[in-house]
């Protein structure tokens, strides 16, 4: 599985992640050998960490793509349909930070790798992969924007915002890096995903924001709203965000506050209303 996923250029992350669920697939029906697992212990499998472990909706997805590449690539079953598995989708809309909010946030921050970090995810939109991995050759400050190396290996560009140069600047007088724009304890290497959550979520506690669903993926969801807001098109915002489907750029459609201020209810429109 290994090599077949190495061989299609997954990424490592994505490698280690299919590897690890299959693992725990065959650890659960270690009564079982792997040809001999069908849909219906995939299902029991699936029900089992839902019921004992109380995973979400994602950690179900992730197990379910992970039997689909297994069973269609490597040992390709005639009896798994692994697209049957995939949960179905939910209609909660995601957190998004308000201006202010954002502001705020930002006030708080004393640190300036920190501060640009916070800054970066807002002002480009970028995904929390996609920052930690983020390269001091991809900032084009000349033209105001940053290559992206997105999922699948799929390349984009996005917007650099205008006044995060200076502190960019300085803070690489300061640190110094090497490949990575943002790098870890060890000098060449990126920062870990798990230190950036950590940071962004104390920020996000110290202004009040803490355990209401908020996190540097809420700022790339105020990115696409607030653009939304200003009047950039869908379309333009789909290739900001690095989306393959225009529905999944959709959502926030719904999250848009410009259009529904003005809105008038058909209420509060009657001729006669109040009297």
């Amino acid at each position: 599985m290994h090599a077949v996923l190495t061989a299609k250029h997954y990424s490592p992350r994505t490698i280690r992640n299919y590897i690890q669920e299959m693992r725990f697939l065959f650890a659960h029906h270690c009564d079982l050998l792997p040809q001999c697992i069908v849909s219906k212990d995939i299902i029991a499998y699936i029900n089992f960490i839902v019921k004992e472990h109380g995973v979400g909706r994602e950690k179900c997805h992730q197990v379910a793509q992970s039997c689909s590449f297994f069973f269609k690539h490597v040992l390709p079953s005639p009896f798994v349909i692994p697209s049957q598995f995939y949960p179905r989708k939910e209609n909660k809309l995601p957190q998004v930070f308000n201006k202010d909010q954002v502001k705020q946030l930002i006030s708080v921050i004393t640190n300036l790798k920190h501060r640009l970090v916070i800054s970066l995810f807002y002002g480009t939109g970028l995904r929390m992969n996609e920052m930690a991995n983020l390269k001091i050759c991809d900032i084009d400050s000349k033209a105001f924007q940053v290559k992206v190396i997105g999922k699948r290996r799929k390349d984009r560009f996005t917007i650099l915002p205008k006044h995060l140069l200076d502190d960019m600047r300085k803070y690489y007088r300061l640190q110094k890096p090497q490949t990575y724009l943002f790098e870890g304890q060890t000098k060449g290497k990126p920062m870990h995903t798990r230190s950036i959550q950590h940071f962004v979520q104390q920020y996000v506690t110290k202004i009040g924001l803490g355990g209401k669903d908020y996190s540097a993926h809420t700022l790339r969801h105020s990115f696409a709203t607030h653009l939304l807001d200003a009047g950039v098109d869908i379309h333009t915002i789909k290739e900001l965000l690095g989306h393959n489907n225009i529905s999944t750029t959709m959502v926030y459609l719904h999250l848009q506050q410009s259009k529904r201020a003005v809105l008038i209810s058909p209420f509060d429109s009657l001729e006669n209303n109040g009297q």
